[in-house]
């Protein structure tokens, strides 16, 4: 395939290392650049066997441009849909749906976990007070220009948490992994243990959101749960194994299995 790669999207230095796989593996890539306007720069490839990583914008360009498979970004990635699946595996199973411009009651110094159901990255899922929230409301309504967008939230509560990992899902098969956080701390390492890859085996072997994906799991006071499901195309890379990623993207989607136009 072809790979355009969005340049900088995430502050980490793993990040990087996507480009040392390409001339490693020698697969053709182009970078992909946005301005202050959202413009961005000239694109030279002209092939339709193309895969994007980089933002949410990258994701959405993909789909105007019709590369193949390009982002999975936009598909299952909604709780609405995957928490029918995984049920109380899912860390906030029991989180209330509620529209973003929707009023939510506090009790005094009241913490809240708030995310969106989609991986929109309209705002970022994490733990608020009524101060934060409402602040975070106001942020994203002058984002849209004074226009609060429909966005379905999730309003739980907070979660007793002692590590966070990352897993990277490539046709129904776990290709790498990564923790990314002990106990609030952020730490980046390698090789999740047996028992974290075995739960996140079992819930893929439940259900798949798309044919390449991204699971994050976490450990609990009540074992293993998973904390959310993110794009492939438009998540961090933290300490996984980039080119065992990609190897395995280029066997889901070498010429010999798919038609490309």
């Amino acid at each position: 395939m072809f790979y355009v790669i969005q340049e900088n999207v995430f502050q980490e230095e793993n990040y990087n290392k996507i480009f040392d796989v390409m001339k490693r593996l020698k697969l053709p890539y182009e970078i992909l650049r946005f301005d202050k306007n959202g413009n961005i720069n000239k694109l030279m490839n002209r092939r339709k066997d193309v895969f994007v990583f980089g933002s949410v914008r990258a994701a959405r360009l993909s789909c105007n441009m019709k590369w193949i498979p390009g982002s999975f970004y936009g598909e299952n990635h909604d709780f609405q849909i995957y928490k029918h699946f995984y049920k109380n595996n899912l860390l906030n199973y029991d989180s209330q749906l509620k529209d973003i411009s929707d009023k939510i009651n506090w009790y005094l110094n009241e913490v809240k976990f708030i995310r969106p159901t989609k991986d929109s990255k309209v705002f970022n899922g994490r733990l608020y007070t009524k101060n934060k929230w409402e602040d975070t409301v106001k942020i994203v309504e002058e984002k849209y220009l004074g226009v609060m967008p429909p966005v379905t939230i999730q309003v739980g509560t907070p979660k007793k948490i002692y590590k966070e990992a990352r897993i990277w899902i490539v046709d129904g098969k776990i290709v790498t992994s990564s923790y990314y956080k002990f106990n609030d701390n952020v730490v980046w390492t390698e090789d999740v243990e047996p028992e974290g890859l075995d739960f996140a085996r079992r819930m893929v072997n439940i259900y798949q959101v798309a044919p390449a994906f991204v699971m994050d799991i976490c450990l609990t006071p009540d074992g293993w749960k998973i904390v959310e499901i993110n794009c492939v195309n438009c998540s961090g890379f933290y300490k996984g194994d980039l080119q065992k990623l990609v190897m395995a993207l280029e066997d889901l989607y070498s010429t010999d299995r798919i038609l490309f136009n």
